[in-house]
């Protein structure tokens, strides 16, 4: 999840066939989470950065980092997150916001996707 109006962070603008428009991706992490995506045969679609609005986000306008849809019709939502991050207390409430906000929506397959241990 990302705050929307950071602008300060740097976006890396790609064009991917399978996500519905720009994929605009903050970091390294995004950016290989999402040509993993494309290359994967069970995605039919994805979105990226997809806005979330609920009341517990009242210092701003956040968004979930991809929202994926299934060749069976399922809908599954990923969250971007570095290793280094993961047990601070913001990040926390940011993913448990996320979770709950996805699965009053219906969507019961969400998840995490965290770099690789170094």
């Amino acid at each position: 999840m990302r705050k929307t109006s950071n602008h300060s962070e740097k976006c890396e603008k790609i064009s991917l066939k399978k996500c519905v428009g720009i994929c605009k991706t903050y970091n390294e992490l995004q950016t290989k989470f999402a040509k993993r995506l494309e290359e994967d045969e069970n995605v039919v679609s994805f979105e990226c950065n997809v806005p979330i609005e609920d009341e517990k986000l009242s210092d701003g306008v956040y968004t979930t980092d991809f929202v994926i849809h299934t060749a069976n019709g399922d809908v599954a939502v990923r969250e971007c997150v570095f290793r280094k991050n993961i047990m601070k207390m913001k990040t926390a409430k940011l993913l448990d916001v996320s979770r709950e906000y996805w699965l009053v929506k219906g969507v019961k397959d969400w998840g995490i996707v965290i770099d690789a241990k170094q």
